[in-house]
């Protein structure tokens, strides 16, 4: 069987001739190749998504330890969220180390508390 007898050479199946264009820079030798912008260069920015909430948990925690024995959920949650922060290999290390600091002192403030108020209600 042949292409005409399947019908190839008809209108919407028939070969279509294609124009070449020349694509890419220009070929003269009077006219330089591309050359890169010289804008200014970006620098690398640290991504703190569990880092800055794990500063913030250890804040909370801290803050709410002082007051009431129950903070320690708060800053057990900044432990957490900070070693997540540390294996984040973009996260900020130093931002995450102080929230898991935060975090232990918040549980060493709410346990005096538990221990207080246990001692006064024996």
């Amino acid at each position: 069987m042949t292409d005409r007898a399947r019908g190839f050479s008809r209108f919407p199946t028939a070969p279509v001739d294609v124009p070449t264009t020349l694509s890419g820079p220009d070929p003269s030798p009077d006219r330089p190749g591309w050359e890169p912008d010289a804008g200014p260069v970006e620098t690398a920015s640290f991504d703190r998504g569990f880092a800055g909430w794990a500063l913030g948990f250890g804040i909370v925690g801290l803050a709410v330890s002082l007051f009431v024995g129950w903070g320690f959920v708060i800053g057990v949650v900044a432990i957490v969220s900070g070693i997540m922060a540390l294996r984040h290999p973009r996260d900020s290390r130093r931002v995450a180390v102080w929230a898991i600091v935060l975090g232990a002192v918040s549980i060493l403030y709410s346990a005096g508390w538990l221990l207080y108020a246990w001692t006064v209600l024996t």
